[in-house]
């Protein structure tokens, strides 16, 4: 079914592989921010970011996998899709659940964290269920779906580390500003 698509899932995998590491980086940009107000946004922020990363990180290694069964893949791609889907969910609940006196999230965040990802790993759900079926579409619509989660988690990073930033000079004393 991927024949053909070997170069593909290595550049989207490496890209993957590569972001993922340097979401790492980014998590030492929090040494001097609110421990309870990190944790809040490494749940609703960070961890999804992540998880784009590793699915489409999975899913090219599991295209590119010499000698796997359809049915492996499937489940895969499947259970995939199904853990992003709650994800998403669990995010925008996350956004919609404030603590009392807590800024509000951007306009953006409820959209480009939550509801973009919700839409991509059910599109993605409907691939898996495709690729069951052995659709003809279903391999350019996988890696349509790829290059979105990338795409959405390097805007999404770049938005982490807009707002990680700008605390690194701050004073270790001084009260969180942002």
């Amino acid at each position: 079914m991927f024949q053909g698509w070997d170069s593909f899932f290595q550049i989207t995998g490496s890209a993957a592989a590569t972001l993922t590491g340097l979401l790492f980086v980014v998590v030492t940009l929090t040494e001097r921010r609110d421990r309870s107000r990190m944790l809040r946004a490494v749940s609703i922020y960070l961890t999804p970011t992540v998880l784009h990363f590793a699915v489409v990180l999975s899913i090219s290694a599991l295209a590119v996998a010499p000698r796997l069964g359809l049915a492996a893949r499937v489940v895969v791609v499947g259970a995939a899709a199904l853990t992003g889907l709650g994800n998403g969910i669990w995010a925008c609940i996350g956004m919609a659940r404030r603590t009392p006196g807590a800024e509000p999230p951007h306009w953006s965040d409820f959209w480009l964290y939550g509801v973009a990802p919700t839409a991509l790993y059910a599109a993605l759900l409907v691939v898996a269920v495709a690729l069951w079926g052995r659709a003809v579409w279903s391999a350019h619509a996988m890696a349509v779906l790829l290059v979105a989660l990338l795409l959405l988690g390097i805007r999404n990073g770049w938005d982490l580390i807009t707002w990680m930033a700008p605390a690194r000079g701050a004073d270790p004393g001084a009260p969180d500003a942002g």
